[in-house]
């Protein structure tokens, strides 16, 4: 049996996989590009961009978004040929002139979650980029559908469900979050895929469900393929790799961590996340508050009067290799990387499996 591609529109991706985009500065050019040149879709993060720019700390808005267009250039150029996607949070407070940004700079996907990105459509009109909303579940895939069908006469040309296993902020209450059976991808697939089903005969063409959340084999896709989905979305699988545009220190944060060590945590900005604990998480747990000097706020449900800390530096710093200041977001099976490899060599791996599993099946 044949490996199926992932097509998403007028793209195809030859191996059905996306790489998740994860900030600040952990998914880059390198990583991106990476992944394309290895038939899936790199996505490069629209998080705090700019970080590395040398006038960050004098004009962060601008430095973020020429730094996205840097990257996306860089990607290109390492990945002629590839299909690459950005991925920005409806949460961020330049969310048009980033989307705006990526488009000018020819990027070929816009992935966009963190809140439901119904004005989207109106600010990629006119333009070939396609539209891909993350969601947490089938009733918000379903809005999206409809609003921009109603509004803007068009619907999403992928759907990226993120289930509570995930990395990083997560689309789920604390409490939904004690119910993992009820919120399970085994759950949620299906339910979208039919959600979504009757807006594909509207646009006259498939709208793929992208599995997301806890992913990390080739057996994970083909169950995610069995429940209908087109592809697979992994980011914590690639923070171990050479490519991967993370410090060594804290790609080391992901090879050390035991089971146990993936926690949940509660974001500044107010979201529910999931985290590998370290000194500077537990710090913050036991209540000790680092002043904010907020030169830019850069997401909206932030509030650095009552945030014990900037997640902003925090990820930065984590970035750079200091994890006594910051700490790493990561799924929830990050424990299971066990060495530094290659893109190539995770995309062979993901190969053999998925074709022995679609085999078996």
């Amino acid at each position: 049996m044949d490996i199926p591609e992932l097509k998403i529109a007028d793209l195809t991706a030859k191996f059905p996989l996306v790489q998740g985009g994860m900030g600040v500065g952990i998914s880059m050019a390198n990583l991106a590009a990476a992944v394309a040149n290895c038939g899936g879709v790199g996505v490069i993060s629209g998080v705090e961009a700019g970080f590395y720019r040398p006038d960050y700390r004098s004009n962060k808005r601008q430095a973020n978004l020429e730094a996205l267009a840097e990257q996306i250039k860089k990607a290109r150029q390492l990945s002629p040929s590839g299909v690459l996607g950005v991925n920005i949070m409806v949460a961020i407070n330049d969310f048009a002139a980033t989307v705006q940004t990526v488009i000018e700079a020819g990027i070929d996907i816009i992935f966009s979650g963190a809140g439901l990105p119904l004005q989207l459509p109106a600010l990629a009109k006119n333009y070939r980029v396609k539209l891909a909303p993350i969601v947490s579940s089938p009733r918000a895939a379903a809005l999206i559908c409809k609003h921009w069908g109603r509004k803007h006469g068009r619907y999403p040309d992928a759907i990226v469900l993120e289930g509570p296993e995930a990395g990083g902020h997560l689309g789920f209450s604390e409490q939904e979050l004690r119910q993992p059976d009820a919120y399970s991808l085994e759950k949620l697939v299906p339910a979208t895929v039919a959600a979504i089903e009757p807006f594909e005969d509207k646009s006259q063409r498939p709208i793929p469900v992208i599995a997301a959340g806890g992913l990390w084999t080739g057996q994970d896709m083909a169950r995610m393929f069995k429940l209908g989905a087109m592809g697979v979305q992994m980011a914590t699988r690639f923070v171990p790799t050479h490519e991967c545009d993370a410090s060594l220190a804290f790609k080391k944060a992901y090879l050390d961590a035991q089971p146990d060590d993936i926690v949940l945590i509660k974001s500044p900005v107010g979201m529910i996340g999931r985290a590998i604990k370290n000194g500077f998480l537990a710090r913050v747990a036991a209540g000790e508050r680092k002043p904010i000097r907020c030169v830019y706020n850069c997401l909206r449900p932030c509030n650095p009067a009552e945030a014990p800390y900037c997640i902003a530096e925090a990820l930065i710093q984590a970035r750079r290799g200091n994890m006594g200041h910051g700490f790493a977001f990561a799924g929830v099976n990050a424990w299971r990387a066990n060495k530094l490899q290659s893109v190539s060599e995770i995309i062979a791996e993901l190969k053999k499996q998925l074709l022995m599993a679609l085999g078996s099946a």
